[in-house]
């Protein structure tokens, strides 16, 4: 392996939410449980949608296609110190990958939607996976840095800081 190495994933679907920028996004959308979003599978991806409408949750992998630079050092929502972008949820990542666990309220067609939604109108949607508690709920020991600020409750919008040009 080398770090030049390419992987290339198709791009199912896109997002259409209210959030045009990230600023003023929720952090993560279980802190945001009224905010709805679309998710639109291309037609020729729809017949995956099969079985899913009996699952409460689902995770959705897309694309940060708005962070236009990483950094390996980030001050994190939260707090206030520098952190290890994979220590963090940070959209500057050498790979621009997101994931986040959203409700399933609704399935039409080829059209998702979706509740407790943290992600930008028009990203592109790489994959969608079923929540399974059994699999996907643990119960860490450890939380890192995060822990001290766990208490926080409501929702927590997100600002500028990872804007290349807030730096």
């Amino acid at each position: 392996m080398t770090t030049s190495d390419k992987i290339e994933f198709k791009i199912i679907g896109q997002v259409r939410s209210r959030f045009k920028e990230q600023k003023g996004t929720p952090i993560q959308g279980k802190m945001a449980p009224e905010e709805t979003a679309e998710l639109i599978i291309a037609p020729e991806y729809a017949e995956g949608l099969k079985d899913l409408e009996g699952f409460s949750h689902i995770y959705v992998f897309f694309k940060f296609d708005r962070a236009d630079h990483n950094k390996l050092l980030v001050k994190p929502y939260l707090d206030t110190e520098d952190r290890g972008v994979f220590s963090t949820r940070s959209p500057l990542r050498p790979n621009p990958l997101g994931m986040t666990i959203v409700r399933l309220e609704r399935i039409e067609e080829n059209r998702l939607y979706v509740s407790g939604v943290d992600i930008l109108d028009g990203s592109p949607i790489i994959d969608i996976k079923p929540y399974i508690p059994d699999f996907d709920q643990h119960n860490p020991e450890k939380i890192g840095w995060y822990a001290k600020n766990q208490k926080r409750s409501g929702k927590v919008l997100a600002d500028d800081r990872f804007d290349k040009n807030s730096e």
